[in-house]
């Protein structure tokens, strides 16, 4: 969920086409322990509102998805369709939501378990997409013992989608490196013109219990799930408000609810600049005088950061005209490095021509496929869902009073990558003018009576710190914490230990030892 990007559309889905080795010898240390489920509750059809209950007993009519290509087999294994879920729970028999659906059904049926739910990050980030375009990263025996089943949560992608801003608008608000541009004002400001009666329910509550109707319409007594990124808060959220109906759930790239947003974004800096360091480090290091930010390692990090934060002053343009800003060159760089050391040469790639050429092309694409926008100059719904599924979300923005000192707490502990926009950096997403914010105060997450909830953290993510997923994990009644040692966000796409051990809970129900870390591929 949270990314060091200033004014970020929020995380891309974690790359999909990795080569899905499901050895356990891949550096996985410590030996595999039981999950024991919780007995079932069933009492979702004994007591709720008959609204409530027709939503969970309804069908869900699978078809083909729209667009599909006939001769593509590939897409036509997918089948979607569309589940019907209450605008706002207190008021069941009210305005719907339609929740737009993915799946590919379990490849051996005679050894189905059910259906794995699957979300993405973000938040705001399309799970039919994850599932229609990139379901064959699970194929052995995730695909074949489990329907594999993708939703696109409120205000994403086709359920109920968030434009708040317009494209041209989207195009200046990621742009301007002009400090009195309010950022945080205009969005909010559009969003309340154009969603008032949507925002309040867009929380990521909200979306938890949208799941659970899911699970009913499934036919699943269970809810298994595997959320990345900002999926851990929903699957923790999820597990707090039906502890009971839990399954096996994986959290990939914790995320963590239980410090202010001040300091969630203090931590969130110092892992990006960690990241930042080491890639321009290594660059100097293994390139030399090949490298566009000199053959100093020392010297290197400040450079690199000299250089961005310069494109406020001179710009470098495109082939098409188009200006590469120090937002646009900080939002690309930062989210390349996202990525960890394996898309370290696409960045070096972007950065030789612009450092050495003043050729903006290679960053400029590589900033449009961090904030959503396409070739035609249109963004996709991220952009505005990340902020409003965050400020529905909270936890509340600082005040004033507490504004100050954390900002000369970021400047000291991350004086590179939140030069340029110390608020941006600070609050990723800035909900000071939000209008609709949730009541509770940062906390952990308990879920008592849950069944076990596997954890993973990377050591060296620069995106959701380490620190969450040992936070989260232990705050957690009944939270497992695997291990990934290593850089770049999230661990299933990275490790083949981790997808081994993630095998092993979703479908033989077997945990790893407390105290289990793996390697990285």
């Amino acid at each position: 969920m949270i990314s060091p990007l200033p004014r970020s559309a929020g995380r891309a889905v974690p790359a999909l086409a990795a080569a899905l080795a499901l050895a356990l010898s891949s550096g996985c240390t410590g030996a595999a322990r039981p999950a024991v489920r919780p007995p079932l509750d069933e009492r979702v059809a004994a007591t709720a509102a008959p609204a409530l209950r027709a939503l969970y007993d309804q069908r869900i009519d699978w078809r083909s998805c729209p667009g599909e290509d006939d001769g593509d087999q590939d897409a036509a294994a997918v089948r979607c369709a569309t589940l019907k879920v209450p605008l706002d729970y207190a008021d069941p028999g009210g305005r719907t939501v339609d929740v737009a659906l993915a799946k590919v059904p379990a490849a051996d049926p005679k050894r189905r378990l059910g259906a794995l739910l699957l979300n993405p990050g973000g938040p705001g980030n399309s799970g039919v997409d994850m599932v229609r375009w990139g379901w064959q990263s699970y194929q052995g025996p995730l695909h074949d013992r489990y329907d594999l089943v993708g939703f696109d949560p409120r205000g994403a992608g086709d359920t109920t989608p968030v434009h708040c801003l317009d494209d041209r608008t989207r195009d200046q608000w990621n742009a301007t490196d002009d400090p009195a541009y309010d950022h945080a004002r205009i969005l909010a400001e559009a969003c309340r013109a154009r969603y008032a009666d949507l925002l309040p329910h867009l929380g990521t509550r909200d979306t938890a219990r949208d799941l659970d109707v899911l699970r009913g319409a499934l036919g699943e007594r269970r809810l298994d799930f595997l959320g990345f990124s900002y999926g851990t808060h929903l699957g923790a959220r999820y597990a707090e408000e039906f502890p009971e109906r839990t399954g096996r759930l994986v959290l990939d790239g914790a995320v963590d609810h239980s410090a202010p947003a001040a300091r969630l974004g203090i931590e969130a800096a110092v892992a990006a600049e960690t990241g930042l360091r080491a890639f321009a480090a290594a660059c100097a290091t293994e390139d030399g005088a090949a490298c566009p930010l000199g053959a100093d390692p020392a010297a290197a990090p400040q450079r690199l950061a000299r250089f961005l934060d310069g494109l406020r002053d001179h710009p470098l343009r495109d082939a098409d005209g188009r200006t590469l800003t120090a937002a646009l060159g900080w939002v690309a760089t930062l989210d390349v490095l996202s990525d960890g050391r394996r898309s370290w040469p696409r960045l070096r790639e972007a950065l030789e021509p612009a450092v050495t050429r003043g050729d903006a092309d290679g960053l400029l694409a590589l900033a449009d496929g961090a904030d959503g926008r396409g070739e035609d100059g249109r963004y996709r719904t991220p952009a505005d869902a990340f902020a409003a599924i965050s400020c529905a979300d909270g936890p509340p923005p600082p005040t004033e009073a507490e504004l100050r000192p954390a900002l000369a707490e970021l400047a000291a502990r991350a004086p590179l990558t939140s030069g340029h926009d110390p608020v941006g950096t600070l609050l990723e997403a800035d909900c000071r003018p939000w209008p609709y914010r949730p009541a509770e105060p940062p906390r952990p997450v308990r879920a008592p009576g849950s069944a076990p909830l596997l954890v993973i953290g990377s050591t060296a993510d620069p995106v959701t710190p380490y620190a969450w997923a040992e936070r989260l994990s232990a705050g957690l009644e009944h939270g497992v914490l695997l291990t990934r040692e290593g850089d770049g966000h999230t661990a299933y796409d990275k490790s083949g230990c981790v997808r081994a051990a993630v095998t092993a809970f979703l479908v033989d129900g077997r945990l790893p030892a407390a105290g289990t870390r793996c390697g990285s591929d």
